[in-house]
């Protein structure tokens, strides 16, 4: 259910509000080019800023207007353990199909907290819960160990991978089985991700172009990885500009060149630089996406 590329859906702004006609109409969007899921208030989704009145409403808009077309995942996850339990409930109460739920930021919980934090938003809810390790962001790193028991959970199905260390796959694979979901949390290691056994990539280059990253998706789940790998050269210099400055403000430029929303972001993000506008623009016409 929870395969290919997943887009971790920009939150569009107007005015310093959140613009509900333009999100409604990126998620339209992305299904008619081919996403196979959407991923609501990640981080690319500015939940960082959002207020939890803001985010709660993203989430409803996201799975009203998906309306059952492929599968909606809420980011649900706080460093506030009964925050992240509110935001859990109201994506069941909506209608949501999974949680995302990242591991505590800033609070730098062991092990054993990473367990209990994760045993508690379980018990407290009732949709399939994907585990979210991104050490780079939250600091703390979920061990090959905690994981496995995390997994034990009824309800707990799989992981979003944003550690960059592709050999995690092989081994997180081996301690919790096949069954276990492995979606890539970076999409320059997606197709690295996808041979070692994964099955997707929750991706932020899918904003972008999602029909490309939808390809690319299909024929690495196809085990067609010549294809995969030829499309994946085709959006690699586009990873490259999403990420030469701080996420989302990338990706919100090169959906303004394509119409989609205004590239507002909320402090203390700012808008991209005129070097990065360069390179994204390079990028979009290496794509395809702009004429050159």
């Amino acid at each position: 259910m929870f395969k290919g590329s997943i887009p971790a859906l920009i939150t569009p702004f107007s005015g310093g509000e959140v613009d509900e006609k333009k999100l409604r109409e990126l998620v339209d969007w992305q299904i008619a080019e081919g996403s196979h899921g959407l991923l609501a208030v990640g981080t690319g989704g500015e939940s960082p800023t959002l207020s939890a009145e803001e985010h709660m409403r993203v989430v409803q808009i996201v799975v009203e207007q998906t309306a059952g077309r492929v599968p909606v995942i809420a980011g649900a996850g706080s460093n506030n353990t009964t925050e992240a339990i509110e935001f859990a409930q109201h994506a069941g109460e909506v209608g949501a199909d999974a949680l995302l739920i990242v591991t505590p930021y800033y609070n730098k919980p062991n092990q054993a907290g990473l367990i209990a934090h994760y045993t508690a938003i379980h018990d407290a809810s009732t949709l399939p819960i994907i585990l979210y390790n991104i050490p780079g962001r939250s600091i703390i790193d979920m061990g090959l160990e905690t994981m496995a028991e995390i997994a034990k959970l009824e309800r707990v199905v799989g992981v979003k991978d944003a550690t960059g260390e592709v050999d995690r796959i092989t081994d997180q694979r081996m301690a919790i089985g096949p069954d276990f979901i492995q979606l890539s949390g970076n999409d320059e290691t997606a197709l690295a991700v996808n041979a070692h056994g994964g099955q997707g990539c929750i991706t932020t280059v899918g904003n972008i172009a999602p029909r490309l990253s939808a390809q690319m998706q299909e024929a690495c789940l196809a085990g067609d990885f010549a294809t995969a790998r030829e499309l994946n050269e085709k959006l690699f210099p586009l990873i490259r500009a999403a990420f030469c400055e701080p996420s989302p403000a990338p990706a919100k430029y090169a959906l303004s060149l394509l119409g989609r929303c205004e590239p507002d972001v909320r402090l203390p993000l700012i808008e991209m630089s005129d070097v990065g506008k360069a390179q994204m623009r390079a990028a979009m016409i290496h794509a395809g996406l702009l004429d050159g």
